[in-house]
């Protein structure tokens, strides 16, 4: 009897987050693509059900006391899920690598490198001599100079690695650079005082209390910083540690009682936080305060002296591995060419797995990175194109890959690359589960589910599931439309762009990364899109020498040392990041908080006759502060039970029944509706309950404008969508209105549907009315379309960018044959 291998993955009542009761059946062994506009469910879909089911029944066949010290998702709200692969996920948001990390740890191609320069390397005797590779250096691993006759064993691969005690630089223990306390970045402003907390260490450091025992040891807090003696600066600053009691009072009882605490000085303050830092947590919190420069002995390598003296074809390894890894796919190619002929057959093999390495890597538009790229300074597309190439290259089988919006920061051009390496994963015999927005992504999978028909509580259904041609034929789901051609992106009405050269701002940069005297000019009180392949220098140009150029002019301060000049942005007031990070980071952040408009619900409750008769004020109303929120679960509205070897599991308080809020709080009543019952409001609900209350209907109107109107006033802000989060961060600016701010948007379409673009755009033109300016960085053909003024730069990444190949109106830039951007650029309907 032949048995039959399921070719679905089944998932039968699926109710996480706002799904709706769903029954799919997800195709195995095919690539599939998860659509439908922001808030729709495609990521409970795929990631609070496929994932965190998937993960955990792998994790299950742990032993109890393995699964207790490994995080576990929380188990999916599903009724049964049947034929569910071990499931791997790709993040839209990858954690950011520490300091110890570098392209070549992450890709493990440094890995290979080291392994080519310990067997294949010109190593140095201990008399200085050049000693070639040997198969029988490799086989005994010892080499004989032939000019000496020395024999001293073979270097080892650690022998190459900064990470390494074996290869690490004795000076800065394989870091490449010298951490030092900077005394002027610990008193930021020396014109406040100590009481005004000019000190900033002891705030960062969890130290507020130093105050007052530097005021035990003589040092006046009253007196602004640059006031006080040399005496005194020094007790805070290089003072000894010493230990003096602190009276603390007991509120309750009023009893005084003394605790003895030690004097830490403003600089040991920081160095002590450093201590024992493994994971680099509290480096990135303290970095503020250092000066980071290059290591003195290594400068900047990480590898101690000796491992520098071994070449492969006339380079050390450091030189290697500051080549674009396009270059090193060439040095291996030659590999087998540059070593004697006894080791040709090792060469060979140790060339074909580096270029089977760099395959992946190369097509997914990646080339221009280097081996030695700290990969702190990675962008999340570039850290997510890394991590994809991982897994292409793992060649494991029967897996269920998520990859979550893997198109993030990747030019059109790049399209196909990525392309190829999802279907390599599924030819290795893998299932490929995709949530993404890019129309050409969705339409070259085999299979395809959409979400909707609309977001948040509207949405959570499947519209749509079949083969995309069949989906876009039907024309019946929204991403059918748009794949079909009937409906395409509205272009907002373009600004004419002045040629007054006062209406611009221009800046001159020195030399950033691959930047090397490039000028840009920017149009005030317009939408300006910086285009160009990933690596072209855009994050340079805009994020490391804009921003921080006209941030140092606003506060009077000197330029950053690479920017040459800035000029134009006197009527600029303001600079703005805004970005789809998530808000908050638990249930106590909501749209209501966030915004502020739950201050101006509070204050009506707390002028209800039966909140005055009781004495409540506002703050009784607050869940995130004593008085009327829930005693048991301090308002959060759920609580997390330690199950041990089991996942965590929420749930709903027994006390207050989700609610937030004690029972009497619920008494208290505006127009029949309790506080709780407002924050379960949906901003459209609530926009009809508030409609005489000009403020508040003022403030939820702008909400239900950027397309947030299903959202609910209490639902946790940390699990919006990243276009959700951007979209609320837009609204809070359009409800304070904020005029002559320059808003800066890295990648804007993230996470956001073709039909979403429409809602952004028209945001975005709302902020230019208080004549303010849009600068953005995208590759979305459909938002550059839509800009005033574009600014390409390429032509392409790392050594072959940094240039501005195009600038002008997106058609200028269109009918340019230079920019890259401009052939997708060529046949957009709005030009």
């Amino acid at each position: 009897m032949v048995n039959e291998l399921p070719d679905t993955i089944d998932i039968y009542h699926a109710k996480t987050h706002n799904l709706k009761d769903i029954t799919v059946h997800v195709p195995l062994h095919e690539q599939v693509a998860i659509a439908g506009v922001s808030g729709s469910g495609k990521s409970s879909l795929a990631m609070g059900v496929l994932y965190a089911e998937g993960s955990r029944r792998y994790l299950e066949g742990l032993s109890a006391f393995t699964r207790r010290k490994i995080h576990q998702a929380e188990r999916a709200s599903v009724e049964r899920i049947d034929f569910l692969p071990p499931a791997l996920a790709l993040r839209q948001c990858p954690p950011v690598p520490g300091r110890r990390s570098t392209v070549g740890t992450i890709t493990e191609i440094y890995n290979l490198l080291r392994l080519i320069f310990s067997r294949l390397g010109t190593h140095r005797c201990p008399n200085g001599h050049a000693v070639p590779p040997s198969l029988q250096a490799i086989m005994e691993e010892r080499c004989i100079c032939p000019e000496c006759g020395v024999s001293f064993k073979l270097p080892s691969a650690e022998f190459y690695s900064f990470n390494s005690a074996l290869g690490a630089c004795p000076s800065c223990g394989g870091l490449g650079e010298r951490a030092e306390v900077d005394p002027s970045r610990v008193v930021p402003d020396p014109s406040k005082t100590l009481k005004q907390g000019a000190v900033a260490s002891w705030r960062s450091a969890g130290r507020g209390y130093m105050i007052r025992l530097a005021a035990l040891l003589g040092v006046r807090l009253d007196v602004p910083w640059n006031k006080l003696t040399e005496q005194e600066k020094h007790i805070v600053m290089e003072g000894k540690r010493t230990r003096r009691p602190l009276i603390f009072h007991n509120r309750d009882t009023g009893a005084e009682y003394p605790i003895l605490f030690t004097y830490e000085n403003a600089l040991d303050s920081v160095r002590q936080a450093l201590v024992g830092d493994k994971n680099q947590t509290r480096f990135a919190k303290m970095k503020k305060f250092l000066s980071i420069r290059p290591c003195e002995t290594c400068h900047g390598v990480r590898l101690r002296p000796e491992a520098l003296q071994t070449t492969v074809a006339g380079m050390t390894i450091a030189e290697a591995a500051a080549l674009p890894l396009e270059k090193i796919d060439r040095l291996g190619d030659g590999l087998a060419r540059a070593v004697p002929e006894s080791v040709r057959t090792v060469a060979e093999k140790l060339s074909s797995g580096l270029h089977e390495e760099l395959e992946p890597l190369l097509g997914l538009g990646v080339g221009y990175l280097t081996l030695d790229r700290q990969g702190a300074t990675l962008s999340t597309g570039e850290r997510q194109r890394l991590e994809l190439s991982a897994m292409a290259r793992g060649g494991s089988t029967g897996i269920l890959y998520i990859l979550d919006e893997p198109s993030v920061g990747l030019h059109p051009a790049n399209v196909e690359g990525l392309e190829n390496v999802m279907r390599r994963m599924v030819r290795n015999g893998n299932s490929l589960v995709v949530v993404d927005h890019n129309l050409e992504i969705i339409r070259h999978s085999d299979y395809m589910i959409e979400m909707g028909p609309e977001a948040g509580v509207n949405g959570g259904r499947v519209v749509a599931a079949g083969r995309p041609e069949d989906v876009a034929e039907k024309g019946a789901t929204l991403t059918g439309q748009y794949l079909s051609g009937v409906r395409q992106v509205r272009g907002r009405n373009r600004r004419p762009v002045p040629h007054d050269d006062a209406a611009f701002m221009r800046i001159t940069v020195s030399r950033k990364h691959n930047l090397d005297h490039v000028a840009a000019a920017f149009p005030l009180n317009r939408m300006t899109a910086v285009t160009g392949v990933s690596g072209a220098g855009k994050t340079a140009l805009i994020l490391d020498s804009l921003v921080p150029a006209v941030k140092a002019e606003l506060i009077g301060r000197p330029l950053p040392a690479h920017v040459a000049a800035l000029t134009g942005a006197d009527p600029i007031r303001r600079v703005l990041k805004v970005d789809a990070a998530p808000i908050g980071r638990n249930s106590r952040s909501t749209p209501a908080t966030y915004t502020g408009l739950f201050d101006e619900v509070r204050r009506l409750f707390a002028a209800t006759e039966e909140a005055n008769r009781r004495g409540w004020d506002a703050g009784h109303f607050s869940f995130n502060v004593k008085g009327g929120r829930c005693a048991v679960c301090e308002g959060r509205g759920d609580m997390a039970l330690d199950m041990q070897y089991l996942p965590e599991q929420h749930v709903r308080c027994p006390h207050c029944g989700g609610t937030r809020y004690e029972p009497e709080t619920l008494e208290v009543r505006v127009r029949g509706k309790s506080i709780a019952d407002v924050l379960a409001m949906s901003v459209d609900d609530a926009l009809d309950f508030f409609t005489d209350d000009p403020g508040l209907a003022a403030q939820l109107q702008i909400l239900h404008d950027v397309g947030l109107g299903y959202l609910r006033l209490g639902e946790p802000t940390p699990g919006l969508s990243g276009g959700e989060a951007q979209r609320m961060k837009l609204a809070g600016e359009l409800v304070h209105r904020h005029p002559g701010t320059l808003y800066v948007l890295d990648e804007p379409s993230t996470g956001l549907h073709v039909h979403d673009l429409e809602l952004l755009i028209g945001v975005l033109d709302r902020l230019m009315g208080d004549d303010s300016t849009v600068i953005l960085i995208d590759h979305d053909p459909d938002v550059i379309a839509c800009s005033d003024y574009v600014v390409d730069l390429g032509p392409g990444g790392g050594p072959e960018g940094g240039h501005i190949v195009a600038s002008g109106t997106p058609a200028q830039v269109a009918a340019n044959p230079d920019s890259l951007t401009g052939k997708y650029l060529a046949g957009h309907g709005s030009l």
